[in-house]
């Protein structure tokens, strides 16, 4: 009995189609990269590893090939999760040393700035207290004739001011702060400077043998104001001043107890 050989869409695949079927889909795994590359150790045959038609090997690709893929990716993803949280990271760090850097350079600005305004303010208050200051009108020197004191010298028939010991040409200084109202020839005062003070009083300096100020000017204590001589009613090198209520004469008051009551000691 003759037997016909199976064909049509009951005919089964040959081996050696069934070999070259799978190769091919290994091959286009390979080609897209998702299996490129994995040791031969890391495929496993789902029948037999491998099958020799003396053409071909056969590679039958298992569970082993899907875990390993799978690992792969997951490696990938850490990888990529892990540079992402370091770029991040250095970010936020950089950030931080910035704010730190503008916090700093913000503080010191600020200390700088206080700094200079309490420097200010200091020499500020050292000028306010220089020019409420009052001084000698002769430095280091004492007084050789007081207040009042009677004689034919004067026509009031006393001294209405205090003579200080001084050589010609000592410098003479302004006791206070205050505005020259009087510079120039005085009479029997010679030479002299009247200044109104500050504080509404006035002061005299006479027998200067020059001046060094002119009416108008604003003087500062311990500014020089002329040289001591003998100039007008003298009898010698000295300085007469004198302390007033008013800018007249006839208005003086006790020079010593006036430069005392502003801290000179004579």
């Amino acid at each position: 009995m003759a037997f016909t050989r199976a064909t049509g869409k009951h005919r089964r695949p040959s081996r050696l189609t069934r070999t070259t079927a799978n190769v091919a889909g290994v091959a286009a795994l390979t080609t897209t990269g998702v299996i490129g590359g994995l040791a031969a150790p890391a495929l496993a045959a789902d029948d037999a590893a491998l099958e020799h038609t003396g053409l071909t090997q056969a590679i039958s690709v298992g569970d082993s090939l899907a875990q390993s893929i799978d690992a792969q990716a997951a490696a990938q993803q850490q990888a990529a999760d892990d540079a992402a949280a370091a770029n991040k990271a250095e970010e936020a760090a950089k950030k931080k040393a910035e704010e730190a850097k503008r916090k700093a350079e913000a503080e010191a600005k600020a200390k700088a700035k206080k700094e200079r305004e309490a420097k200010e303010r200091a020499a500020r208050e050292a000028e306010r207290k220089r020019l409420n200051t009052y001084v000698s009108p002769i430095s280091g020197s004492s007084i050789s004739t007081g207040y009042q004191t009677g004689g034919a010298m004067w026509s009031s028939g006393s001294h209405t001011g205090v003579d200080f010991h001084a050589a010609s040409g000592t410098s003479v200084h302004a006791v206070g702060s205050g505005t020259v109202v009087e510079a120039g020839w005085g009479g029997a005062y010679g030479n002299n400077v009247v200044i109104k003070m500050n504080d509404g009083t006035y002061t005299q300096y006479g027998h200067m043998s020059s001046l060094g100020v002119t009416v108008g000017q604003a003087v500062t204590p311990g500014q020089q104001i002329g040289l001591s001589g003998s100039t007008g009613n003298s009898s010698g090198p000295h300085l007469h001043f004198e302390a007033r209520t008013g800018e007249e004469y006839g208005t003086d008051i006790d020079p010593v107890s006036y430069l005392r009551s502003h801290g000179v000691n004579v």
